[in-house]
C-alpha cells in the first residue's frame, strides 16, 4: 500500500475542486493506502477572489487527515511545507493544479520533496491554460510542469495544452468520476416544493456565473418563442463571479423575469440535490471549457444535459444519447431543449445515462494514478 501526500483545496474550503480532493482520499483510504491531505492557510489573498467567501459553513467530511500549512503567497511557508514533506517521504505527491497563479508555490513545494529521490510528482491538471488570461501565466504554468514527473488530465483538450508544456513526461486520461458526495436524488415534486418551484417544467444552470459559462447565450435561448410557448422556466443556481449587470439586462430586455428562478448565494452541498432532483435537464451554454464538475452532479442525479461543442465537454456527453451536444449560440441551446420536450426524450436518456455513467468510477481513477506512480522515475 501507498503513502500519498495530496496538496489542493480541502476543507474548510469550499467548492468542487475540495470536494473531488476529499472523494479521492476517500476511494484511496478504502483501497488501503495512507493519506494526508494539505491544504491552504491562504488560497487566495481576497483581493483575487471574485466570490463571497472561500469557506465552508458545513461540517467537516468524516475520517480524513487535513492540515492547513501553505501559504499561497508566502515563499516561506512553501519551503517549510517541501521540507516537511521531503522527510516524510511519502510514495506519491499529489497536487491539484488549476490555475497558473498557485504554479510558483506548488511548483517549489514539489521540487523540494523530489529531493529525497523517492517520492514520485503526480499533478491532477484542471486547466493548463486558464479561461481568463492573465500576464505571466505561461511562465507560471511552466514552473509548475517542470518540477512533475507525471500528470493526469480529465479531457483531451487538457492533454492537448499539457503536450504545449512538456513533451517527455507520462500523461494519464482518466476522465472526471461521477460526483456523488452531495446525497441521494430526491423525489421531483418534493425537491420542487422545498425550492418553491410551482411550474411544470424547469431547466437547471449550476455553478459559478463567469462569463465563460455563458450564461447570457442560455438567456438569449429562453426568450426563443418556442421556449416561451413550452412554458420553460429555468433555474439559476449560483454565485456571480463578476457583476451581475449583463444577465439582469438580458432577463428585463426580453421580460423574462416570470420564468427565471435566481438563487445566486453560493449553493451548499446540502442543497445541490433540490437543484438536480429538481429539475428537467441540465444545461452547461460555456464558451470555453476543459471538463466540468457540473457533468459528473447530473450523472449522477441521472439528468439528461445539454452543452456546447467546447473543450472536453462532448467526449462526457454523447450527443443524441444522453443529451445534446451544439455549438455555441442561444438558436442551436434552443434546438436542443425544444427536441427534448416535443419529443419526450427524458425517459430515454435517463436509461442511456444509467449505464454511460459506469465508466466514470473513483476506484478506477484511484488505482490508476497509482499504477501512473509506479511506472514513474523520481
Amino acid at each position: 500500500m501507498a503513502y500519498i501526500v495530496m496538496i489542493g483545496p480541502a476543507y474548510p474550503f469550499r467548492g468542487g475542486i475540495a470536494a473531488f480532493n476529499e472523494r479521492l482520499a476517500q476511494t484511496w483510504q478504502a483501497m488501503g493506502h495512507t493519506v494526508e491531505i494539505i491544504t491552504f492557510t491562504v488560497q487566495y489573498p481576497s483581493f483575487l477572489f471574485p466570490g463571497k467567501s472561500q469557506f465552508s459553513d458545513e461540517p467537516a467530511p468524516k475520517g480524513l487527515l487535513i492540515n492547513r500549512k501553505l501559504n499561497s503567497i508566502n515563499p516561506l511557508s512553501w519551503i517549510k511545507v517541501g521540507l516537511e514533506i521531503k522527510y516524510k517521504r511519502p510514495d506519491i505527491l499529489f497536487v491539484r493544479f488549476w490555475l497558473p497563479f498557485i504554479g510558483p508555490s506548488l511548483g517549489t513545494v514539489a521540487r523540494l520533496v523530489k529531493a529525497n529521490k523517492h517520492t514520485k510528482v503526480i499533478a491532477l491538471t484542471d486547466n493548463v491554460i486558464p479561461h481568463e488570461h492573465r500576464l505571466g501565466d505561461k511562465l507560471l504554468t511552466q514552473y509548475f510542469v517542470d518540477s512533475c514527473d507525471g500528470f493526469v488530465s480529465m479531457s483531451d483538450s487538457v492533454t492537448k495544452d499539457l503536450a504545449k508544456f512538456t513533451s517527455q513526461k507520462e500523461i494519464l486520461f482518466q476522465p472526471h468520476p461521477i460526483y456523488d458526495v452531495f446525497g441521494p436524488a430526491i423525489d421531483k415534486q418534493l425537491a420542487r416544493k422545498q425550492l418553491g418551484l410551482l411550474k411544470k417544467r424547469y431547466i437547471l444552470f449550476f455553478g459559478f456565473i463567469r462569463a465563460y459559462k455563458g450564461l447570457d447565450l442560455l438567456l438569449e435561448a429562453l426568450a426563443d418563442s418556442r421556449l416561451k410557448e413550452l412554458c420553460v422556466n429555468l433555474v439559476v443556481a449560483g454565485e456571480y463571479y463578476e457583476a451581475a449587470d449583463r444577465y439582469v439586462t438580458i432577463i428585463e430586455k426580453n421580460h423574462l423575469s416570470e420564468r427565471v428562478y435566481l438563487n445566486t448565494e453560493y449553493i451548499p452541498d446540502s442543497k445541490v440535490a433540490a437543484y438536480f432532483s429538481a429539475t428537467d435537464i441540465v444545461v452547461q451554454p460555456y464558451k470555453t471549457a476543459t471538463q466540468s464538475g457540473v457533468t459528473q452532479i447530473a450523472y449522477h442525479y441521472n439528468k439528461p444535459m445539454v452543452v456546447t461543442n467546447v473543450g472536453g465537454l462532448p467526449e462526457i456527453v454523447p450527443h443524441g444519447k444522453v443529451g445534446y451536444v451544439v455549438n455555441v449560440n442561444p438558436k442551436e441551446i434552443a434546438d436542443a431543449i425544444v427536441d427534448y420536450y416535443i419529443n419526450e426524450r427524458e425517459s430515454e436518456m435517463v436509461n442511456n445515462i444509467k449505464e454511460e455513467k459506469k465508466r466514470f468510477s473513483w476506484e478506477v481513477m484511484g488505482e490508476e494514478i497509482v499504477k501512473l506512480a509506479g511506472r514513474l522515475n523520481p
